[in-house]
């Protein structure tokens, strides 16, 4: 039975129809009145919006190129810099575009020190620069003024597009002076990934040296155009509706003024890198088949052996996430991250959702990647060890001189959590406090020994391969804790006065030292066999209560 409110309107008589199109057609002609009366003062928008604004000076310049370092913005800043390597083509300050949207900002709230390399246009005598000029000599000296300047043998590099391509080659060519690498949207990998520009760029269908033969430098607007009409509608008539829809939104027509900004400043792309990106990286596919030379140098990716970053826009048209994720499985790392994010290649850097959700982590991982929270992990990792807690330490939590650290009792559960100085005293008290222990470290020429007294008695345990700076921070703290050694070496079984003299005369001073040396060195030190060394050593670790060695190759 259907009941009235469920039968079918009549349909709308003529008169009905006509008040209802004349009342649609007022409505559009006030919207239009609207958006007219506001339309001069968004035109002075345009000519007046403010781009890169976040504080910077030039630290160092060769030829065209600048070298800028951001002014801090927090009170202290991690050690390990990050250079932002961007690419040959446009103006740089798209990752600097207004505050609520500039990755050099996020990097800066973070705590790290940001320095950015602007290429600049190169001039007509430059038609000749290649990957050579630009890799090995103009990034490699970007880096090491930068090494210099921070005192850090290694810093961390975040490349852009085309300079993400470059901080990957100078990664594989000088690794030991790479901390981490990131990679935002960077094209790494062309065969066969349905990108368009790999279709158009096809050795088939386009000689780039007609471009150059004919232009010398490649012309900022030729590039423009070759972007836009990848996606013709939404570059020349979608955002000229969206603008108008919002025109009286001042927020929203500035942003697009910046937009406008960015995109009318192109810049010129020197003959010689675009012949070579085109030919040998989009071509031939050399890089991600490790087939690349430059300079004359093979540029062996396995040789990328730090930590990796990957951030891809998932509607990335012009460098999609099949052009850059391959190169995962030929670099020579394992610890690789992928971040892949619902926006496209200029989203990546001004998007709000790319500034809520991925930058914050970007940050974070650099983070993570330069200041680890060494001397809590050597504390903790004994902690755990000896009693079977869990012990962890996030150092992207607080300030740059704070670490958290959180205890858990091994079956899920928080015992204590706190943040606290990095300070070796500051960790030892807390985690004391948490288990009712006392802890002590006593350091040698090869590794470290974490004691943990209880009311049962001492538990002491090596780790051994510790790296070079961690042993110095904890070489520096162990005066700090309160609890050293608690054996000395006469105490070790068959080591008298003549052998313990002359091992302290050689560094190793307590039994503990001992229990972390190597018999080569301990021999040596002794005067002694190689195998009363490894006998001495078992008995310092027997005495010590030692349960396992464990491998903390950081």
């Amino acid at each position: 039975m259907t009941s009235e409110g469920d039968r079918a309107r009549p349909p709308a008589t003529p008169f009905e129809l006509l008040l209802s199109v004349r009342g649609a057609a007022l409505d559009a002609a006030a919207t239009a009145a609207r958006r007219t009366a506001v339309l001069d003062d968004r035109i002075g928008d345009f000519a007046s919006v403010e781009v890169g604004e976040t504080p910077s000076e030039v630290v160092y310049t060769e030829n065209k190129l600048e070298l800028r370092r951001y002014e801090p913005t927090t009170e202290g800043s991690h050690p390990v810099p990050i250079l932002v390597v961007y690419a040959l083509i446009n103006r740089p300050y798209i990752l600097d575009l207004q505050p609520d949207r500039s990755i050099v900002r996020r990097l800066l709230e973070a705590g790290h020190e940001v320095y950015l390399i602007d290429w600049n246009e190169p001039s007509r005598l430059d038609r000749h620069l290649g990957l050579e000029d630009y890799v090995c000599r103009y990034l490699a000296n970007c880096v090491d003024e930068v090494r210099e300047r921070s005192g850090r043998a290694a810093i961390n590099l975040l490349g852009y597009c085309m300079g993400g391509t470059m901080a990957a080659i100078y990664a594989a060519l000088a690794p030991e002076k790479v901390n981490a690498l990131g990679l935002m949207a960077a094209a790494l990998h062309f065969e066969d990934t349905g990108g368009v520009l790999e279709l158009w760029g096809d050795e088939a269908y386009y000689d780039p040296r007609r471009v150059t033969d004919a232009f010398g430098n490649v012309p900022g607007e030729f590039l423009d155009v070759g972007f836009a009409v990848m996606d013709p509608v939404a570059n020349y008539l979608t955002k000229y509706v969206h603008l108008y829809d919002r025109l009286e939104n001042e927020d929203f027509t500035k942003n697009f003024a910046r937009m406008e900004t960015w995109l009318g400043e192109s810049v010129d792309l020197a003959g010689q890198v675009y012949v070579e990106f085109l030919e040998e990286i989009y071509q031939e596919n050399r890089l991600s088949r490790n087939e690349l030379t430059v300079g004359g140098e093979r540029v062996d990716v396995t040789n990328i052996d730090m930590p990796m970053l990957q951030v891809l826009g998932e509607y990335d048209h012009l460098v999609p996430p099949t052009a850059s994720k391959p190169f995962n499985d030929v670099v020579g790392t394992d610890d690789v991250t992928t971040i892949e994010y619902p926006t496209g290649h200029v989203g990546l850097a001004m998007s709000n959702g790319t500034h809520r959700d991925v930058w914050p982590e970007v940050a974070e991982w650099f983070l993570e990647q330069s200041e680890p929270a060494a001397l809590a992990d050597v504390i903790g990792e004994g902690v755990e060890r000896a009693l079977g807690v869990d012990v962890e330490t996030d150092v992207t939590v607080g300030d740059v001189d704070e670490v958290e650290v959180s205890v858990g009792d091994g079956e899920g559960g928080i015992l204590a959590r706190a943040v606290i100085s990095r300070d070796a005293t500051a960790v030892e008290r807390f985690l004391e406090d948490a288990l009712g222990v006392e802890i002590g470290l006593d350091v040698g020429p090869e590794g470290i020994a974490v004691e943990v007294e209880t009311d049962e008695g001492v538990v002491t345990t090596i780790l051994e391969n510790v790296g070079e700076a961690i042993r110095t921070e904890v070489e520096e703290a162990v005066e700090a804790v309160e609890i050293a050694a608690a054996y000395e070496l006469e105490e070790v079984e068959g080591i008298g006065p003549t052998y313990a003299g002359r091992l302290r005369s050689a560094g190793i001073e307590s039994a503990s030292q001992l229990a972390v040396a190597e018999p080569t060195r301990v021999a040596e030190a002794a005067e002694a066999s190689e195998n009363l060394a490894r006998n001495w050593i078992a008995r310092a670790r027997e005495l010590l209560g030692v349960e396992a060695a464990v491998e903390a190759d950081r």
